[in-house]
């Protein structure tokens, strides 16, 4: 068979990806790992550029343009740019001059954090664009206030309540809610009424704007995976196709699952996008309860090493570096998994080292290989 047919399918071009991957891992590896660290910028920079080439010239697949082609090969600069930012996030937090309670560093570091995925669903890719919001939590690790975290936390659970219960009674229980406070605790009265004002207004704010958001800037099929999402039986054949189709793929598998290859769902096409975003659903239906637990023991395993190398590095460049890693790849396997049975937005991002794909594979492989280099050289790092 010539090699021009031998392309025609997904599983040898899968196998060129893993050959090529398994080059990269030489090459990350031999690598002078001072390089990760000091062309931190200019990578950050140089992606920034391919974005936007991406976002003007990349031909539109369905309706996204997200891929670069090169001759037969697609590329998607989005998946490297979660490396390259997060060697920059890295790189400027291990700065000298970083102090989290200066509110100019932390807005150059959200700069640096917000402007890849800006980018990335300019070109009308949202899911990838999900991802990095991932980094807070490597951010969290090296000091940054908890508070932002449950600022983010408090503010989605008021969108997501803002769609489901009628909004005169959210804007009711948040305003009896701030009259209680200030009733019972005098000091907030008199020292911090226009602060507890401010923040009953961003509130309401986001009650009352949460429609124009929903029908003017999320796009059609983003609102039909919210929905959904809400509601999972209220177009099974239809928007709810995949994800109903998943669900009945992974229950069929029982304990043990149908056996390789023998999975009906899978098989016969019920599920659309099984090798790629559906892909843990064919686990599911093939090798049931019991091989769904071991792939997911597998991720549990890698993360918590993941953190442990991150944890025993020498400079703080590395371990924010390892942080990121894990915040990316936990993710990852958590809105992938969780949209197969139900409990995610269907959002399109691959599940790491298992979903068809050179991108993903790559920027995985990038990911984690550049991280053992660091650790390799991990005692030649002065701590900073």
């Amino acid at each position: 068979m010539s090699f021009d047919k031998l392309m025609a399918f997904n599983w040898f071009k899968q196998l060129l990806w893993i050959g090529t991957a398994v080059v990269l891992v030489v090459v990350l590896l031999v690598v002078d790992y001072k390089a990760y660290d000091t062309l931190a910028y200019a990578m950050y920079g140089g992606m920034i550029v391919l974005l936007l080439i991406t976002m003007f010239v990349a031909r539109p697949i369905a309706g996204s343009r997200s891929w670069l082609e090169i001759g037969p090969v697609r590329l998607q600069p989005a998946e490297f740019a979660k490396f390259t930012t997060a060697l920059a996030a890295s790189r400027f937090m291990a700065s000298i001059n970083l102090r989290y309670q200066n509110w100019r560093d932390q807005l150059v570091l959200a700069g640096i954090t917000l402007l890849p995925p800006l980018l990335i669903v300019a070109s009308n890719e949202s899911g990838q664009a999900l991802v990095f919001g991932a980094l807070l939590l490597a951010y969290f690790r090296e000091g940054m206030s908890p508070l932002i975290l449950l600022l983010l936390a408090a503010g989605a659970v008021i969108l997501v309540l803002a769609l489901l219960v009628p909004k005169i009674w959210l804007v009711a229980v948040f305003t009896v809610v701030l009259l209680v406070v200030l009733g019972l605790n005098k000091r907030v009265l008199r020292h911090h009424l226009p602060l507890a004002i401010g923040v009953w207004v961003a509130v309401v704010g986001m009650v009352i704007g949460v429609d124009f958001f929903y029908n003017e800037v999320l796009q059609p099929h983003q609102r039909q995976r919210i929905e959904i999402l809400i509601n999972p039986s209220a177009d099974p054949l239809g928007k709810g196709w995949n994800v109903t189709q998943s669900k009945i793929a992974i229950g069929s598998g029982g304990l043990v699952g149908k056996g390789f290859l023998q999975g009906t769902q899978t098989k016969f096409d019920f599920v659309p996008e099984q090798s790629t975003d559906f892909i843990f659903c064919t686990v599911g239906e093939e090798f049931g309860w019991a091989g769904s637990f071991v792939v997911i023991g597998l991720y549990l395993t890698l993360l918590w090493r993941i953190i442990y190398v991150a944890e025993r590095q020498k400079s703080v460049f590395g371990r924010t570096y390892g942080y990121c890693v894990a915040s990316i790849l936990f993710f990852h396997v958590t809105v992938n998994i969780g949209m197969t049975i139900g409990l995610a937005p269907v959002v399109g991002i691959p599940l790491p080292f298992f979903s068809y794909g050179g991108s993903s594979l790559w920027s995985f492989t990038i990911l984690l290989f550049s991280l053992l280099a660091l650790d390799a050289y991990r005692k030649q790092d002065l701590v900073r």
